[in-house]
């Protein structure tokens, strides 16, 4: 089980190039981060370098997404502005190497579901003609609605018949908090189709903190999801209780010896 430190939630009380060296004292040899964009990323080389840590996902920049808009991917009229972002996306891949290139696709109204479903079909080609030729592997994951009321895919079934018919090369994923709060039958799916996902990531319900602060039994979802196959990393991404991120970190002494 490999596990990795989502730096755009994690250690938040550090300035980020400061994060890095505290992901690896902590025992993480792999981080994550959602939106790199602000920092140069020679400047996120050196600090992985320095911390000997492996960038493992990063996701295409969304647009208004995060800010309550409807982002880019799914939207018609900004296929430029995605194509920009995505060729901003190709900078910071050649030299941040992550495993994975996550797209967000968007808010669309029940309305205008199926013209969002055909952009977002187009511009996942993009990327995956863009990307992959760098070794990346490009993902889509389900949002839940409650945090991001209109997110164009939100269900399991969505992701996976999306992923399956996009006609390229785009695997699920799976984000355990994102999935539970819609009410999905987590450990099931994990171990039916563990071996179909691309890269998970988790956060405990309902308040998205640690492991142990929430409902769910990870030790049952993390099992489930190895004895089914999957191959990749986990990704913590999680809004930590405690006021430094280490101290919050009891719940990964079980799993840090298999965290390679």
């Amino acid at each position: 089980m490999k596990l990795t430190a989502n730096l755009s939630l994690l250690y938040t009380e550090l300035p980020m190039l400061e994060r890095f060296a505290a992901a690896a004292a902590d025992g993480f040899t792999a981080v994550e981060i959602q939106f790199p964009y602000e920092t140069p990323a020679n400047e996120l080389r050196r600090a992985l370098d320095d911390a000997r840590l492996k960038c493992v996902l990063i996701n295409v920049p969304a647009g208004d997404l995060m800010t309550g808009g409807r982002g880019l991917a799914c939207v018609p009229g900004r296929e430029a502005e995605f194509e920009t972002a995505l060729n901003l996306c190709l900078d910071y891949v050649k030299v941040l190497k992550p495993c994975c290139v996550n797209v967000l696709a968007g808010r669309a109204a029940a309305q205008e579901r199926e013209t969002a479903l055909k952009v977002l079909r187009g511009n996942v080609s993009k990327a995956v003609e863009l990307l992959a030729p760098e070794g990346v592997q490009v993902t889509l994951e389900a949002i839940n609605t409650f945090d991001m009321p209109e997110f164009l895919i939100s269900s399991f079934n969505e992701m996976k018949r999306f992923t399956e018919n996009a006609g390229v090369d785009i695997r699920m994923q799976f984000d355990i908090y994102h999935m539970a709060r819609m009410n999905e039958p987590v450990e099931s799916l994990l171990t039916s189709y563990g071996a179909d996902i691309g890269h998970i990531q988790f956060a405990d319900v309902p308040g998205r903190h640690e492991p142990g602060s929430g409902d769910l039994n990870f030790d049952r979802l993390f099992a489930a999801a190895e004895q089914s196959g999957y191959q990749g990393w986990y990704g913590a991404e999680y809004r930590p209780t405690t006021e430094s991120t280490s101290a919050g970190l009891s719940w990964m002494k079980k799993y840090q010896n298999r965290s390679n």
